[in-house]
């Protein structure tokens, strides 16, 4: 129920945001005349025209500048990450979400996922808050030491899409395919 929730309310955010934006840059810009003067202007003239109260503008959210400014696509993608990363919350999402990323950006299999499964059903139950209390080691994939997982986020203590991602980039650097990992594991206890 939740779940839905989170989707719902995520759907609706981006819809808000996305008709809420006003997409000024993405239509060309206006030709306008240049008046060329011949002769400079008079003192009075240019008095007036300096003078003369203006209504102020006030910048939309894509003008204020370069640093300030949301994209709407930038805005959709955190949505996105952020209902991956509660669905990893879950033993059950974890491993939809690790079979999903070692598929996409490893190309590995079923027959690697079940080793994978097994190593870290074995690990840490799929659990991102499990840590060993006699050697420190952290998360789903059980780093060791837990800092190591900084090169993918700081946030690994509480984002089980960094730990899972972490995991697998050093199953893939270390032992090339998680069943070479768990063939470790069965021979010394740890990858």
């Amino acid at each position: 129920m939740s779940r839905r929730r989170l989707a719902v309310g995520a759907m609706a955010f981006t819809t808000l945001f996305l008709s809420s934006v006003e997409v000024t840059y993405a239509q060309p810009a206006a030709m306008e005349a240049v008046e060329l003067l011949v002769a400079a202007p008079d003192e009075e003239a240019l008095k007036a025209a300096v003078s003369t109260p203006t209504e102020p503008t006030w910048p939309t959210l894509l003008e204020m500048s370069d640093r300030s400014s949301v994209k709407a696509w930038d805005m959709l993608m955190v949505s996105v990450m952020m209902e991956k990363v509660e669905k990893a919350r879950t033993p059950k999402g974890a491993k939809s979400i690790a079979q999903g990323i070692a598929k996409e950006k490893y190309g590995w299999g079923s027959y690697q996922f079940s080793c994978l499964n097994t190593l870290w059903t074995k690990e840490s139950n799929w659990n991102y808050r499990a840590r060993n209390p006699r050697t420190g080691a952290h998360g789903i994939p059980q780093a060791l030491p837990a800092t190591k997982m900084e090169i993918i986020g700081t946030d690994w203590r509480t984002n089980p899409v960094t730990q899972i991602t972490w995991g697998l980039h050093y199953i893939d650097v270390r032992y090339e395919t998680p069943c070479k990992a768990l063939s470790k594991f069965k021979r010394s206890r740890y990858y």
